[in-house]
């Protein structure tokens, strides 16, 4: 069965986030999982940020949409995921970035957006977050030799080429 490409954005940016989980304030990023929340529900996460004493954590979600920015809707859903679950602040991770009023909620709420180019993988990439850019770039090359021997007798004559 062939990956779907949210999933595979996902994994990249899980993958991606763990290069640079510095800047984010904790030791390392854990994949998706589901985690209780004070309400009641259980909520699926499409990452985990935690501190090196796993005292605190981000919860991360990413949206692959190509076509539009995240609309506040959604970022007020993830507003109140972070509430429920008692994380420190979340991630909010798309291609397009976020809308004006999903950046007021995101800034009121303790979210990080991140954009993250949608074909991103492991190896090349583009990442714009807290005032950065991260980039990483492949490129492969063939690289080929080749030797002639000629042998020569004693008095220069050519015997083999």
């Amino acid at each position: 069965m062939t990956e779907r490409k949210w999933q595979s954005y996902e994994e990249v940016a899980n993958y991606l986030l763990n290069q640079f989980a510095a800047h984010f304030g904790v030791g390392h990023f854990e994949s998706k999982q589901v985690v209780p929340g004070a309400s009641g529900t259980s909520w699926e996460l499409d990452a985990k940020g935690c501190s090196a004493g796993g005292s605190t954590f981000l919860v991360v979600e990413c949206k692959r949409h190509t076509k539009s920015g995240i609309n506040q809707a959604i970022t007020a859903a993830l507003a109140w995921e972070i509430q429920d679950v008692g994380a420190k602040g979340g991630l909010l991770i798309s291609p397009v970035g976020l809308q004006t009023g999903a950046r007021k909620v995101a800034n009121a709420s303790n979210i990080v957006e991140v954009v993250m180019s949608e074909n991103s993988t492991t190896q090349d990439y583009m990442m714009r977050f807290l005032n950065q850019v991260c980039i990483g770039y492949t490129e492969s090359a063939v690289v080929s030799d080749s030797f002639s021997v000629t042998v020569h007798d004693k008095d220069g004559n050519i015997i083999k080429d």
